[in-house]
């Protein structure tokens, strides 16, 4: 397993960043262990508030766990009461913003120290984001978002688990200039297909055939995949069905990550408000989309580390965006001379761009 050291990255171990932790729906007032960055949670909802919380997952008192136990009567009475958690150790409470706001069988003052860390979270087309910034800076961007969420004639976005992958991210990222992977994995035709750099963001832009998503006698798949930071990819897919892939790699530890993926799409039944037959037939396009991006799943899962990549002619931008990625992994302060020979659009050798009218 290669790690972020391996690949050269920068100063951090973990990218600054939005990265989703979890759907909204699975995220109640029973309080959930999670890993990310190296490092344990415990994530819940508040009952008083509604609001998803996530804090630093050990007791300052003694080191237990806040999210992991079942047996203590904290934790079968409840451990979350108002918006704060108990300890299932000695029923210490933390409040949202992670100061101990009491502790049942002591008369004294709370110690100062009595605290763990409170990170900053977001929800969002039904997911929770955290703000993952190894400086402790505020946020440069917002949450991505598509933008016909909510929108009556669109089916809701939906989310497929896909668990954790044992590669770094930079592999997956990768696929954002990988022209050359589309006929083989998928079984594409590319006509076109170009990369845009600008600042925290990162563009493809495609089109062609597509052995899964689209027919032969079917219209030209094209897509506009769009990186908004290091973590989340939503793509604009016009084909079959008018819709926008959703996927999201979040690191657990260093080499690590775990990933998400779900599917919006217009009323395919040409509907003002989608109905139940709309639902249907968007799940099974999203079960194609799945059965495509399992097939850049298996290749990551297997495949050995791309430290220093054997590029030829025709590959595509990966060393721009792999200098891209780099502003994610070192100091704000250097981003500015990190992207100075990145920005811009990128072709592939000997594959056209977007053509004009469709640019246009």
């Amino acid at each position: 397993m290669a790690t972020t050291k391996d690949y050269g990255l920068g100063e951090f171990t973990f990218p600054r960043g939005w990265f989703m932790i979890g759907e909204s729906a699975k995220i109640t007032s029973t309080p959930q262990g999670v890993r990310f960055f190296g490092q344990d949670f415990a994530l819940y909802r508040g009952k008083q508030s509604g609001k998803v919380y996530l804090l630093d997952a050990y007791c300052p008192h003694m080191g237990t766990h806040l999210a992991k136990n079942s047996t203590s009567y904290v934790a079968q009475d409840g451990a979350v009461e108002g918006d704060s958690i108990r300890c299932p150790y000695h029923a210490w409470r933390f409040g949202p913003d992670g100061k101990c706001n009491h502790i049942p069988y002591s008369k004294g003052p709370i110690p100062p120290q009595a605290r763990v860390k409170s990170w900053r979270v977001e929800e969002r087309m039904g997911a929770v984001f955290v703000w993952h910034d190894p400086e402790g800076l505020e946020p440069d961007y917002e949450v991505p978002t598509i933008p016909v969420q909510g929108q009556p004639n669109w089916v809701p976005l939906a989310f497929d688990d896909l668990g954790i992958v044992g590669c770094h991210t930079q592999e997956i990222v990768d696929n954002i200039t990988d022209v050359a992977h589309f006929g083989p994995v998928h079984g594409s035709l590319t006509k076109y297909f170009e990369n845009e750099f600008q600042g925290h963001v990162a563009t493809q832009r495609m089109g062609g055939g597509h052995r899964t998503l689209t027919t032969a006698d079917g219209p030209l798949l094209e897509t506009e995949a769009v990186y908004t930071g290091p973590s989340v990819l939503i793509t604009k897919m016009f084909g079959t069905h008018n819709s926008y892939i959703y996927i999201a790699h979040t690191p657990v530890d260093d080499g690590s990550a775990y990933v998400w993926h779900g599917l919006m799409v217009e009323s395919p039944t040409g509907q003002a408000n989608y109905s139940e037959q709309d639902v249907e037939i968007a799940r099974q396009y999203q079960a194609m989309a799945l059965a495509a991006f399992a097939q850049d799943f298996e290749v990551w899962k297997h495949k050995k580390p791309c430290l220093k990549g054997l590029f030829v002619q025709g590959d595509g931008a990966f060393l721009k965006q792999r200098a891209w990625y780099k502003q994610f992994y070192n100091p704000r302060a250097q981003r500015e001379e990190l992207l100075k020979n990145v920005e811009g659009v990128w072709l592939a050798n000997g594959m056209p761009g977007m053509p004009e009218q469709q640019a246009a």
